[in-house]
């Protein structure tokens, strides 16, 4: 059974964890699984967005496997340590937008990759939180670094000091979502949000979302530089040709992210 499934329709990737019944728990298969799948959505030129969603209704995700990690030895841990960082980074730097549908519990890893994807959507019912420290160990792959990124470093202490559990709505509240919404509209709303995204031009995404995550790690000036680089890479695309064309002849463009 293939526990990562890739379906790509309408220039969108969804990326399913399948492991229903270890409630999406990421063991070492399934990190090698899900790095494969994302190394292919990274030069798939028919991919603009990315969702990430679990499989069953229940979970999003809960994290590292601990029926798994119990029989790990310490080289194994780190091992898989390793590889949960690794995969993440790679969908922090995807050149595409990327949404976590969050359809349940997210707690530990789980949480890290909604935290490593550009928006996370929600349904009324999910329970999320970086809950490490409860386990006597800490957020490893990228929560410390990414949550008070997003919301401030006295907000992400006082989650992760106490690995508290938020509802959806608290999540909300602390910024960590971008909408919350009813179960039943959760994969439709994810969809209608890539449509707002694919309406524009696929090498401005990719640049401005570029420009944006660069940016931020650096002081202003050099922040505007990449912008400017970043604004180059896209005048000789012929989007931009067809973007002007459109606005002449009063139509919507249509783009080929070229």
């Amino acid at each position: 059974m293939e526990q990562i499934i890739l379906e790509v329709n309408n220039h969108t990737a969804v990326v399913t964890i399948n492991r229903a019944e270890a409630l999406n728990a990421f063991n070492y298969e399934t990190l090698l699984e899900l790095q494969a799948k994302i190394e292919e959505i990274r030069i798939d030129p028919k991919v603009r967005a990315v969702i990430f969603i679990g499989a069953g209704g229940k979970s999003f995700s809960v994290g590292a496997d601990l029926k798994e990690r119990k029989n790990l030895t310490d080289e194994q841990v780190k091992r898989n340590l390793f590889k949960i960082n690794e995969v993440f980074n790679a969908i922090d730097t995807l050149p595409q937008p990327t949404i976590a549908a969050i359809n349940g519990f997210a707690f530990g890893g789980g949480m890290e990759l909604a935290l490593a994807c550009d928006f996370r959507i929600a349904v009324k019912e999910a329970v999320m939180g970086l809950t490490e420290t409860g386990l006597a160990i800490i957020p490893g792959a990228g929560g410390t670094q990414r949550l008070p990124r997003l919301i401030g470093q006295a907000k992400a202490l006082e989650l992760i000091l106490t690995a508290r559990r938020l509802t959806a709505d608290e999540s909300y509240h602390f910024g960590l979502l971008t909408r919350v919404v009813d179960r039943n509209d959760l994969l439709n709303e994810c969809l209608g949000f890539c449509s707002q995204l694919l309406a524009n031009g696929p090498v401005a995404l990719q640049q401005a979302k570029f420009a944006i995550k660069n940016g931020m790690n650096t002081d202003l000036h050099t922040g505007l530089q990449i912008e400017r680089k970043a604004y180059e890479v896209t005048l000789p695309t012929e989007d931009r040709i067809e973007a002007l064309q459109a606005f002449a002849e009063k139509r919507k463009p249509v783009f080929k992210g070229k």
